[in-house]
């Protein structure tokens, strides 16, 4: 048998075996909830915002000793 069809069948059976344990244990939570989703990006509006803040700052710096 050829190696790439028997490793597809493998995947398959792998992807079935997940598929009822997941069904089993009744876990079908398999992402981020809203809440997670609006919390991270609140971090990256605030990482943002401060990496602005920063960069302004260093430009306003050194306009002020160029004048």
């Amino acid at each position: 048998m050829n190696t790439f069809a028997a490793l597809i069948i493998l995947n398959g059976y792998v992807a079935t075996l997940r598929r009822e344990v997941r069904d089993r244990l009744g876990d079908n939570d398999v992402g981020a909830s809203t809440l997670e989703l609006v919390i991270i990006v609140l971090g990256l509006i605030a990482v943002a915002t401060l990496l602005v803040v920063a960069i302004t700052a260093a430009v306003q710096r050194r306009v002020d000793q160029i004048n």
